[in-house]
């Protein structure tokens, strides 16, 4: 595939045989970042686990420091004094039985992420194989699944950017971390928070090198590769 110019300049800016620190990482790709919009800020890591174990299956969910810097439209499962509590949080959509039914007559799924009360899993379980494949059903290791009490504090820390993750069957793990606009130490915070979650939640049985490699990459520019030695140091620091 032909590459544009502007990739091609973004190339000269990456060495593809150096493996960079987190910081430096972040301040190439930010300044590759030339596309007509705000790109997403991506981090891939390849982990040495086979995710066909449950016992080396890496997932979690961290609140960044500074968000995603995306507006994420949020669906509230649930029912009682726990509609209003959503509401009032900032969910976007509220309800029960009639989003249940939308979903499944409609396929609608246009938002970003799903919570629902505990008791209205019973419901939401139905609607697995819509909200399944596309990683929004409810999960209560990612605190997506809550008691009803605690919904307005969920609500509150997935509007302010909390992100969750799971390592994919090449045991690699995806996750957008920020938006180019935003300045760049912020996206470093963010960087790191991530990073440092991966490396705390690495499997007891895992054998090896746990972090193969790392890169952070733009929508629209090249991946910049980082050295796991620096990226391991951020949980030595800690």
């Amino acid at each position: 595939m032909a590459q544009s110019k502007r990739f091609q300049t973004a190339l000269q800016n990456v060495d593809p045989g150096k493996r960079y620190t987190l910081a430096e990482a972040v301040t190439r790709v930010k300044a590759n970042a030339t596309a007509k919009f705000d790109e997403t800020i991506d981090l891939a890591v390849r982990l040495g686990v086979d995710p066909k174990h449950a016992d080396q299956m890496v997932r979690g969910a961290v609140s960044l420091p500074h968000g995603t810097g995306k507006t994420v439209r949020l669906v509230v499962f649930a029912q009682g004094a726990a509609v209003a509590a959503a509401q009032a949080a900032g969910a976007d959509f509220v309800g029960g039985d009639e989003l249940v039914e939308k979903i499944n007559t409609e396929g609608w799924t246009d938002f970003d992420k799903v919570i629902a009360t505990r008791d209205m899993m019973g419901k939401v379980g139905k609607l697995g194989k819509v909200l399944g494949p596309r990683g929004l059903m409810p999960n209560p290791k990612v605190g997506t699944v809550v008691a009803p009490d605690a919904v307005a504090e969920a609500v509150a820390e997935q509007k302010k950017g909390k992100v969750d993750f799971r390592v994919e069957k090449a045991g690699i793990i995806h996750v957008a971390v920020a938006k180019a606009s935003m300045d760049e130490q912020k996206i470093l915070d963010n960087v790191s928070t991530v990073m440092r979650t991966i490396v705390k939640l690495k499997p007891s049985t895992a054998k090896g090198n746990y972090l193969k490699s790392i890169t952070v990459s733009s929508t629209m520019g090249p991946g910049v590769r980082v050295d796991p030695l620096d990226a391991q140091r951020l949980e030595e620091e800690a």
